[in-house]
């Protein structure tokens, strides 16, 4: 029997050179830790070299306008890096996205015929 491919996969998907997945398992806790890790690390090691690189300018140019925007620079890197290391991993193709993008014309009031009242002539 001859194995035809699938929509998403090749002929030669389910050999032993190329195993066909079977599962969607996820990443480990632990690599997804260690990738959070990585991405800090990354985003923090630029702070220090930025604080010297203040200092350093300063005392070339004796500006300090421009040690201060660099040090400015340098403020919301934690910040960015803690909400950068904390996001979740990216979403693959194959995961189901819950917005379907469809968008209702539903009113919150439904239009009817109301009755209406007649004042009297004043």
């Amino acid at each position: 029997m001859t194995r035809t491919p699938g929509f998403y996969s090749s002929a030669e998907s389910g050999s032993a050179r190329h195993p066909a997945l079977i599962t969607e398992a996820q990443t480990s806790v632990e690599e997804q830790h260690r990738a959070r890790v990585k991405k800090y690390m990354f985003i923090m090691s630029f702070r220090i070299p930025a604080l010297v690189l203040a200092a350093v300018s300063y005392s070339i140019w004796a500006n300090p306008w421009i040690a201060m925007a660099i040090v400015g620079v340098s403020i919301p890197l934690p910040w960015m890096a803690v909400l950068i290391a904390n996001d979740r991993p990216p979403r693959s193709k194959d995961e189901v996205s819950r917005y379907d993008g469809r968008r209702t014309e539903r009113t919150s009031i439904e239009p009817r015929a109301h009755k209406v009242i007649e004042g009297a002539d004043d």
